[in-house]
């Protein structure tokens, strides 16, 4: 990944020069001197390559005056610029330099606000996963190492930029976690991971099989048994409150089946190598504690995770089996592939019964049903809590991590009413996504609760602006941004 220096502003005469643009205005700033350094031959020729400034918009030209190349990246109206449109441009301009290593970017006709999210952009595009990678080509391999970005209040933009980085580093935590291979990454591995969240003030508690069967955790121990890998449960807290403005802390809660197979309600073998990524929530959640302790956010925030390995075996869940939860409600398993809503069931009682949270957030892949519904573009929202949930909404509007409010009703729950038991874990394929969310709103006790199923969001087989092919860490910066706004600026 790039580093990211902000310089003061005085145009460079070779190497890379990039220049962010908005549409239908002339060049200004740094753009300007360009031109007349040019003789005009850069307006000319990017009006021949079709650049008009438009949002998205990137042009490179080759060897024009003592430039190596000129990148014009189009940021769209003037009227129109925020943050995501720049971040876009900064992530379309990383694949566009990675054969360079060092680019100048003439960023000083921007706020030094929106010059940071340029370099938020850029870094976040710029992130790949190479740890097994062996026998790569040298020419393949990204070579960038800085991005100077000129800006006319370097000061300002340094300081607004500090905590994007830390959020840019809790994404790519959560987008190491879901990529790595799952004979890697069992629970164990994944819960000796988040110990590293105490270099950064967070208090991390680990609890194992014995700790779990004496609490009473049912449903989650009846998925793992099937494995051999011993399931973990970590809890996670970050206390950044101010002194004599301490509240109830918020809860975020994440799904971390490490692998899934389905266990004896088995999965078809095409596409089961993605079953790795069946943790992307609990991803996204240590991903958050990271971003909120890097930034020392000034609230109290609690993450959990549940982590487990869904495998069948002799010892594995039958079909039929009636658990007991922690919170004492009995669950008839129809479908062992239905794992990730006992997990949660067990560890969001534990959540509101320790912490009593203002509120609880939790994100899994928990769903195949809410692709067919959303697709890739959008999380389902499904809440108990009006506040809630539109905040969420703004949350994820702001950062580009798109959330559709779903419906709950009695009509729905009635679906997973059992003939033996308090509740079975599956209501049949009519609206599953729904009835999945029924069964977890179950398990909240009355508390303000949110559920982000996040199966079509949390893997891209595509590269998008900030989010390149693989792990995408959906819900960290949504997270982040909920918390800021709900619990630092109240």
């Amino acid at each position: 990944m790039p580093d990211i220096a902000f310089v003061k502003p005085a145009l460079p005469r070779n190497g890379v020069l990039v220049l962010p643009m908005t549409e239908g205005d002339p060049p200004a700033g740094l753009a300007r001197e360009a031109e007349e350094a040019s003789g005009g031959l850069l307006s000319r020729a990017l009006e021949a390559a079709g650049f008009k400034g438009r949002k998205g918009q990137a042009t490179t030209l080759w060897a024009l005056g003592g430039w190596t190349k000129v990148v014009a990246l189009g940021l769209g109206k003037a009227a129109e610029l925020g943050s995501e449109g720049v971040e876009a441009a900064g992530g379309a301009l990383a694949p566009a330099i990675a054969a360079d290593r060092e680019a100048y970017v003439a960023a000083d006709a921007l706020d030094p606000k929106l010059a940071a999210h340029f370099g938020l952009g850029a870094v976040l595009r710029g992130w790949r996963f190479d740890r097994y990678r062996t026998k790569e080509k040298e020419e393949d391999k990204p070579k960038l190492e800085r991005i100077a970005v000129a800006t006319s209040n370097t000061a300002g933009a340094k300081a607004a930029f500090a905590p994007l980085r830390a959020i840019a580093d809790g994404v790519f935590l959560a987008r190491e976690l879901v990529s790595e291979p799952p004979n890697v990454l069992h629970p164990t591995e994944f819960a000796d991971r988040c110990r590293g969240l105490e270099r950064l003030g967070v208090e991390v508690e680990i609890m194992g099989p014995k700790e779990l069967k004496r609490l009473g955790f049912g449903a989650m121990l009846g998925v793992s048994q099937g494995s051999a890998q011993e399931p973990r449960m970590v809890v996670m807290q970050w206390k950044g409150a101010p002194k004599g403005k301490k509240a109830k802390p918020l809860a975020l809660i994440g799904k971390g089946v490490t692998f899934d197979t389905g266990g004896i309600s088995i999965k078809p073998a095409a596409g089961m190598e993605d079953m790795k990524w069946d943790m992307a929530g609990a991803g996204a959640v240590v991903g958050a504690m990271a971003a909120l302790a890097g930034r020392k956010a000034k609230a109290d925030v609690v993450g959990l995770v549940g982590l487990v390995e869904n495998m069948p075996s002799g010892t594995a869940q039958r079909p039929g089996d009636v658990v007991k939860t922690y919170s004492g409600q009995t669950v008839e398993v129809i479908n062992t592939d239905a794992e990730g809503r006992l997990v949660l069931a067990d560890v969001m009682w534990y959540c509101q019964e320790r912490f009593d949270p203002r509120g609880m957030v939790d994100l899994a892949t928990l769903t195949g049903a809410i692709i067919i519904a959303l697709g890739h573009e959008h999380a389902g929202l499904f809440s108990n809590d009006e506040e809630l949930a539109q905040r969420i909404i703004a949350a994820g509007s702001a950062v580009g991590e798109k959330c559709w409010r779903m419906p709950l009703g009695d009509a729905y729950d009635k679906q997973i009413k059992s003939d033996i038991a308090d509740m079975k874990n599956v209501g049949g394929r009519p609206g599953g996504s729904i009835t999945a969310a029924q069964f977890l709103q179950r398990f909240t006790n009355g508390k303000p609760w949110a559920h982000l199923d996040i199966a079509g969001t949390a893997w891209t087989s595509k590269d998008h602006p900030t989010v390149p092919k693989g792990a995408t860490a959906f819900g960290v910066r949504l997270l982040d941004r909920l918390v800021a706004e709900m619990a630092e600026e109240g």
